[in-house]
């Protein structure tokens, strides 16, 4: 597949797909969970929308990460925890609801946060950056076309079919799956020569950065008195990412090869840690039914 093929219109196509699935089981009532719990819907969207895209900062400065490296780190950091994180949170015994509601508020945001913070990390990372910068206006439009109108199909969709809706929800589940793996591979594949040094370099930030961000989602959940099953969920959300999204905004919207690596990277990682989560949730649930 010819890169321009794979960039302009597979991956946005892929994404749009995944986004649609997630549409699905979203409805407006998850909307107005915030004024259910008002406090684990903050802590959930401090930590994913400023806490996260900070430690990312910190992180690439401390490990002194390449500036195109470092810049797909950024992107990956501003993206929101989509349709993985509400999987992995039910898997784990968390708070779907919560972790619906959490990805449907961070999804709506992060489509106006995302330039900011991809341009202060070009204009920042790398020297004449100014010629690489996201177009603010064009990039709001392209993520909005590619996340949320999806999304609000799918929604659509389920509250006016609910029978086809359920009937292509697992179908979509399987296919998002099979869309991130290609995705991922398209990307290994593309800097396949560089691909081990990229890991080598990016690796240690990833996964220090997946495992504060989860780290902090939790205990800060639980320093202001959220319960168990809303701080693993709050964890879940800090520190599971959309990265289909982050390699679609670094390949498609900047066009850079190297940008995306940190997503993928990041990606494949996350699912270690999310099946640990996944492990000590169940474990936790055992425990708290045997007493």
């Amino acid at each position: 597949m010819e890169a321009n093929v794979l960039t302009q219109v597979f991956l946005p196509l892929s994404l749009a797909i995944i986004m649609f699935g997630m549409g699905l089981s979203l409805t407006l009532a998850d909307f107005k969970r915030i004024l259910i719990y008002p406090k684990a819907v903050t802590i959930g969207l401090v930590n994913q929308m400023i806490l996260l895209p900070l430690i990312a900062f910190g992180l690439c400065k401390l490990f002194d990460l390449s500036p195109e490296l470092s810049v797909g780190m950024m992107i990956l950091a501003a993206c929101p925890g989509g349709a993985t994180s509400n999987l992995i949170a039910h898997l784990a015994k968390g708070d779907t609801a919560l972790s619906v509601t959490l990805t449907a508020f961070s999804s709506i945001i992060t489509v106006f946060t995302i330039p900011i913070i991809v341009n202060f990390a070009i204009l920042h990372f790398i020297p004449n950056g100014s010629e690489q910068q996201l177009d603010v206006l064009n990039t709001v439009i392209s993520v909005l076309a590619i996340t949320i109108i999806p999304v609000i199909i799918g929604m659509v969709l389920l509250q006016k079919s609910p029978d086809l809706a359920k009937k292509m929800d697992q179908p979509l589940r399987k296919l998002s799956a099979l869309f991130f793996v290609l995705i991922i591979l398209a990307a290994i594949l593309k800097e396949r020569a560089h691909v081990v040094e990229y890991f080598v370099q990016a690796g240690p930030v990833a996964i220090s950065l997946n495992i504060i961000t989860l780290a902090l989602g939790f205990y800060m959940a639980k320093a202001f008195g959220v319960n168990e099953k809303q701080s693993r969920t709050i964890s879940i959300e800090s520190g599971i990412q959309n990265g289909t999204l982050g390699i679609t905004i670094a390949a498609t919207l900047i066009g850079n090869s190297v940008m995306p690596i940190p997503s993928v990277i990041y990606g494949l990682l996350m699912f270690g840690t999310a099946g640990a989560l996944i492990y000590w949730g169940n474990r936790k649930k055992v425990v708290l039914e045997g007493e």
